[in-house]
């Protein structure tokens, strides 16, 4: 039997098309994609991903622990602060990609992927107890959330009006809204107020207890704030040049090779869980978007051919702010920003433009 979250029985009543989703049950859509989509470029949406797992880390030992953990350097946090990096193997490759926030003192909170949870957790205390990596045994303890919901509400209108209706709900909450400046997270009270997101607008994750999210919810969208699925999620997180995992990554590709080095620290001497492997083999391919330039479709895997050699499309879409077909695609080195390429669609070869991600950020489109 499928997962519910929360929210599932305000889904199913709302009529929205639910599917299987990593074996939860969740909206694709409420009757239109391309209209959610458009809600959170234009004004404000909100999408349920209570599916996604929330970890929270304690411990004297959970610094030094998410320093040999993941890729990016945890010192870089302050209180608050949040940090996107991989989980990698090693061998260099990615485990998932997650978000991790410094709360306070020996207290940290994680939150990764729906579909990779349970290998995450899993590789998680083999690092803590020392079977991979250092074989040091952390004192860290590793604390499944089950009992949080979390809900985006995203769009250019979202932050004030998600402040209008946590002012009705909790003051302390509301003001925590105002101060949050981006990638940062707040705890009030049962809410914990992260200003991070997926789709390339600017709003608000809130994380708080499951039996309080439907009430939430139906707040919000009585200001107006429309209910989204997996389908828009997915246009506009292509459209904002964010990775999918499975899609544009995996436990056989270097984040090196999926437009993450920047979330790698190499400059420092900080040894973690696949450095040497990453340090050893390098970048072995580009990672860069295409717009296609006559009518089409772009999916993944579609074989993409260069002047330097073969490619293949990771991720692509219809996007409807630019009215095009995009996509990601890992192609050979030597293929920039400017050059022509073309795409195998169907029984055709299509003509399409190499292009600098992001194509959309906080509505406007850069490509």
């Amino acid at each position: 039997m499928l997962k519910r979250t929360p929210l599932y029985d305000i889904h199913a009543a709302a009529g929205a098309k639910l599917v299987d989703f990593g074996g939860w049950d969740m909206p694709l859509h409420y009757g239109s994609q391309i209209e959610e989509h458009h809600a959170v470029r234009r004004g404000a949406g909100m999408f349920d991903v209570s599916h996604m797992r929330v970890l929270d880390l304690d411990g004297h030992d959970a610094r030094a622990y998410l320093r040999i953990l993941i890729a990016n350097d945890v010192d870089k946090l302050t209180p608050g602060r949040a940090l996107y990096s991989c989980l990698l193997n090693e061998g260099g490759g990615v485990i998932d990609d997650l978000i991790v926030y410094w709360l306070d003192a020996e207290h940290y909170r994680v939150v990764v992927n729906a579909t990779t949870a349970e290998g995450d957790c899993a590789w998680l205390h083999a690092v803590q107890r020392g079977a991979v990596g250092p074989k040091k045994h952390f004192a860290v303890s590793i604390l499944p959330r089950r009992d949080l919901a979390m809900i985006a509400v995203q769009g250019p209108a979202a932050r004030p009006i998600l402040r209008t209706v946590m002012e009705g709900l909790d003051g302390d909450a509301a003001a925590a809204i105002d101060r949050l400046q981006p990638f940062h997270a707040a705890a009030a009270d049962e809410f914990f107020i992260a200003r991070t997101g997926y789709t390339g607008e600017d709003g608000c994750e809130v994380v708080l207890p499951a039996p309080e999210a439907a009430d939430l919810w139906q707040r919000l969208q009585a200001e107006g704030v429309a209910p989204c699925g997996l389908g828009a999620r997915d246009t506009l997180r292509l459209e904002a040049g964010m990775n999918l995992y499975s899609n544009d990554m995996d436990e056989s590709v270097s984040p090196l090779d999926a437009g993450l080095a920047w979330t790698v620290d190499l400059k420092s001497a900080r040894p973690f869980i696949g450095r040497t492997a990453l340090e050893q083999r390098g970048k072995t391919r580009e990672f860069l978007g295409l717009k296609l330039l006559e009518r089409g479709v772009l999916r993944a895997h579609q074989a993409v051919r260069t002047p330097h050699g073969a490619g293949e499309i990771t991720s692509g879409t219809f996007a409807p702010t630019l009215k095009a077909a995009i996509a990601m695609a890992r192609l050979p080195l030597g293929v920039r920003p400017g050059d022509e390429v073309e795409v195998g669609v169907r029984d055709k070869v299509l003509p399409a433009a190499v292009v600098k991600m992001p194509f959309v950020r906080q509505g406007r489109v850069l490509v």
